[in-house]
């Protein structure tokens, strides 16, 4: 399965929606595109895992370092996701207390905006 990796502006975010499977062969690109935004002065990203069927401790990994990098330009990374499986293992990892997670692309964009 191919990873697909789609950017999009909405309300001064920048939307990166991933869809296919993150795991151990293609997270290097997911990390790849996440090092782009932030360099081309992204610092408020929202990561949609609607479109996502699998994601491993890699991509775990990619999108801690991706919100220590937003981070360090005192920008922030939220995510959208709703599927249980993918919910399940942002729970279990313990990231449901370090990410701000929403259930769309319209709300994540939303908060800040209050």
């Amino acid at each position: 399965m191919d990873l697909g990796l789609d950017v999009t502006e909405r309300d001064g975010y920048t939307v990166l929606a991933v869809r296919g499977e993150v795991d151990v062969y293609t997270a290097p690109r997911f990390r790849e595109r996440l090092i782009e935004l932030v360099s081309e002065g992204k610092h408020r990203i929202v990561i949609d895992l609607e479109g996502v069927d699998f994601l491993d401790s890699t991509g775990l990994g990619v999108l801690v370092g991706g919100l220590k990098r937003v981070r360090s330009h005192d920008g922030d990374l939220a995510l959208v996701c709703t599927q249980r499986r993918i919910l399940k293992v942002l729970e279990i990892t313990g990231l449901t207390k370090v990410f701000t997670i929403h259930e769309s692309v319209d709300a994540a964009v939303g908060d800040g905006q209050g």
